[in-house]
């Protein structure tokens, strides 16, 4: 018999209570944007990556802010901060400016093994898979990587990326499609133990992913997916902190590997239950240019409508994400160093190991 109990706190909300409120909008004032021009001035000619919270100085919404990194950690998990001028600079310039606004909110961390600190989420074309990473399943059929999945204009599925706070930069809406979906994960938890208790044990049970060449290496132009999985519980509480770290096709590249255990009937049955929940639980979010989604990872699922490009009419999805660790993140279960390296409180983590080239 279970003894846990449900979550609390404000990270708890169903879809369709949160859509309607406001608590995780935050706007710009207009004053604001004589002080980022200004930052964006300060620091002409330096590359956006080496920008830091120093280089870039913003006292007028340093309390705003603030406010964002704790609605974050310790309010509903997620922000849509609007207002962002992103007509109104070159791409360059706008990289600086989201870059250096990003170092008040969290630090940067690397979002591939290569170093990259800024994606440009767009379509890329049919070319993905093999720039990014893929392999044959079993039945033959082509399987894209997580990060060559981002990169086209198809649906995806609720995840989490390996970062406390996951930042996306709207600077062009597609012409249709593309809606951002999000859940959270504590409320997930919730029902899952309102329903099926013994399928949430499950869940802060190990489960079996691979890292699918983001941190390993590539034969022949496909992810090994051998040398580079790892156990890991979907669900872990620590310090009455929740966090989930979540990828259905991490697992599913683990399942290819012929020495990774494979997956139980029951294991297979959570999995389907956590995510019929996240969809009933899910809302949707619209992003318009200009607007900054955050969303912490460890108590926020998030996902993607597919959708369709007009590059002639100027509506060519192009979103810019920064991964963060941030500097008020919450204590992590033992055995998460194998995903984040470190697990206290305050520390920096998350993000793609670097390899030497």
């Amino acid at each position: 018999m279970t003894t846990r109990t449900p979550l609390t706190g404000p990270s708890v909300w169903l879809g369709q209570d949160i859509k309607d409120s406001r608590r995780w909008i935050r706007d710009l004032p207009p004053e604001a944007l004589d002080e980022l021009d200004a930052a964006v001035k300060s620091v002409r000619g330096m590359p956006w990556q080496e920008i830091t919270r120093a280089d870039f100085a913003l006292p007028m919404i340093s309390d705003l802010l603030d406010d964002v990194s704790d609605e974050l950690e310790n309010g509903c998990g997620m922000v849509k901060l609007r207002g962002i001028p992103v007509d109104a600079y070159s791409e360059d310039e706008l990289r600086q400016m989201y870059f250096g606004l990003g170092t008040h909110i969290g630090t940067p961390v690397f979002q591939n093994r290569s170093g990259e600190l800024m994606r440009a989420i767009r379509d890329e074309g049919a070319h993905v898979g093999r720039t990014y990473g893929e392999t044959k399943d079993e039945k033959g059929s082509t399987f894209l990587s997580s990060y060559a999945r981002t990169l086209t204009n198809g649906g995806l599925r609720f995840h989490t990326d390996r970062t406390d706070v996951v930042g996306l930069l709207c600077v062009r809406q597609a012409r249709a499609g593309g809606v951002s979906k999000l859940a959270s994960t504590p409320a997930i938890h919730n029902a899952i133990l309102a329903k099926r208790p013994d399928l949430l044990e499950l869940l802060f049970q190990d489960y079996w992913r691979s890292r699918f060449g983001e941190e390993g290496t590539q034969k022949d132009g496909e992810a090994t997916t051998k040398e580079t999985a790892y156990p890991l519980p979907i669900f872990g509480l620590r310090d009455g902190k929740f966090t989930s770290h979540y990828s259905l096709t991490f697992i599913e590249a683990a399942q290819m590997a012929p020495d990774v255990p494979k997956l139980t009937d029951a294991q297979r049955e959570a999995i389907d239950l956590l995510m019929q929940t996240a969809e009933e639980l899910c809302f949707e979010m619209t992003l318009a240019p200009g607007d900054l989604q955050l969303i912490n990872s460890h108590v926020t699922y998030h996902g993607r409508t597919p959708f369709e490009d007009d590059a002639a009419s100027g509506h060519d999805r192009l979103l810019l994400r920064l991964w963060l660790t941030m500097r008020n993140n919450r204590p992590l279960p033992q055995g998460h160093e194998i995903l984040w390296q470190e697990i206290e409180a305050g520390r920096p983590r998350g993000g793609i190991r670097q390899v030497a080239l």
